[in-house]
């Protein structure tokens, strides 16, 4: 499971090291894509392999479903991190995340997620009002 909140930095070839808690779990490869909110999603390669099921189950008919799809594994890159636990970002999804050289790196249970930190302050500051004020149940029977 990915918990907790990082800052490294994406170095001049664009790769970022990993942070400790990340590596045991993606050690053996994975894959990084396109996220929502402009940030990229990091899963194990076992984790996508079982993302990858149920995206195989969708109905192709419906144009949200093709859409989702063809963004999603479009920008999906295989990684198995070096030596010293570097992976490389692609261009296109430095580009698709606007990453600067400061990262912010979360933990999002089952994926991490990777944020130019600027964007990622923005987003937090947005969010976090919305979830110290949440009045209703957003998740079913988590409170």
């Amino acid at each position: 499971m990915f918990l907790g909140t990082y800052a490294p930095k994406l170095d001049d070839k664009g790769r970022v090291i990993l942070p400790a808690k990340f590596r045991e779990e993606l050690s053996s490869g994975l894959v990084v894509t396109r996220g929502q909110e402009r940030c990229l999603y990091v899963f194990s390669q076992r984790e996508f392999e079982e993302i990858h099921g149920k995206i195989r189950q969708a109905s192709i008919t419906s144009k949200q479903n093709r859409d989702f799809l063809r963004l999603f594994l479009s920008g999906a890159n295989q990684e198995v991190p070096d030596n010293q636990n570097r992976v490389t970002i692609p261009a296109n999804l430095r580009d698709y995340a606007g990453l600067g050289k400061e990262l912010t790196v979360i933990g999002a249970g089952n994926r991490a997620e990777i944020w130019d930190t600027e964007a990622w302050n923005t987003y937090y500051e947005n969010a976090e009002s919305d979830f110290v004020n949440t009045t209703e149940e957003v998740i079913p029977g988590l409170f």
